[in-house]
């Protein structure tokens, strides 16, 4: 495994398992927590921590009021931001975000635009006046591959325990009036689940890929898809090509486990919800 890790991969793989005991197409154990149980964020209007294996994502939503832009005046905000702090693996330095925080960041950013599972014009409040700005902060606290996946379900957990308190504009004054004591929830319009998987070999696929399977992969991809079995993003940076057979069949695997995640969502948010 020290000497020669590819070729030690590479007899588990011959016989369709992996070194940590899983089959090429299963996926590591995987849980969630929502809201105010995370005692770390409890300033957060909304939260969620989620554990892919031994992969670990908490993600904080904090809603804020600000004046739309000049060019989108019926339009609020969506701030999404990866942090890899060195403490959860040791590739990572202290300091600026690096290029791989950077990239997951921005990837968020796209699957939110792409998938429409917030539209921005929901969340302005008065035309050209007010509008609320989400900052959605992903802080990974263990690093064993897979970010991804474990950030995007991360996210739609936390924007799914958001609850906006009302706020109105005073005609007389102009000034803005929040009541605390009426809130809704985030209207979410779509829930986007991503699936990641490891290439080896140019055509063997394995799912949910530890640290270690991505470094020796020859590339990944990342599927994102929707309720509707919609296909939202295909996040593929470089590595060996797909064809489209193998392309179609991860597609046909995300969605499946868009079916997984949710009902796992879902499960969690109704026992937290009160009687």
């Amino acid at each position: 495994r020290t000497v020669e890790p590819l070729e030690y991969y590479r007899r588990f793989l011959k016989e369709n398992c992996r070194p940590d005991g899983r089959e090429l197409g299963e996926f590591r154990t995987t849980t969630v927590n929502i809201g105010k149980c995370l005692c770390s964020i409890t300033t957060a209007d909304g939260s969620a921590l989620v554990k892919l294996g031994n992969t670990t994502v908490i993600c904080g939503v904090k809603a804020e009021l600000a004046a739309p832009a000049v060019d989108s005046a019926n339009k609020g905000y969506i701030v999404p931001n990866v942090e890899l702090p060195s403490l959860c693996a040791e590739r990572f330095r202290s300091g600026p975000p690096g290029e791989e925080a950077q990239a997951a960041s921005q990837y968020i950013a796209d699957v939110i635009e792409n998938s429409q599972m917030i539209v921005k014009e929901d969340l302005c409040i008065a035309n050209g006046k007010l509008a609320w700005v989400l900052y959605c902060d992903i802080i990974c606290l263990d690093y064993d591959g897979n970010l991804l996946d474990a950030s995007v379900f991360a996210l739609l957990a936390a924007l799914k325990n958001v609850q906006l308190p009302l706020v109105t504009i005073n005609e007389e004054t102009g000034l803005s009036e929040v009541n605390l004591k009426q809130k809704n929830p985030l209207i979410i319009r779509k829930h986007p689940v991503a699936t990641s998987f490891a290439i080896f070999d140019d055509t063997l696929l394995i799912v949910d890929p530890t640290a270690e399977e991505e470094d020796l992969a020859a590339g990944t991809v990342t599927i994102v898809t929707d309720e509707e079995g919609r296909l939202c993003s295909v996040h593929k940076p470089g590595g060996s090509p797909l064809t489209g057979a193998k392309l179609q069949d991860c597609i046909t695997r995300a969605i499946t486990r868009h079916k997984e995640v949710k009902k796992l969502i879902d499960k969690v948010i109704k026992s937290i919800t009160p009687k």
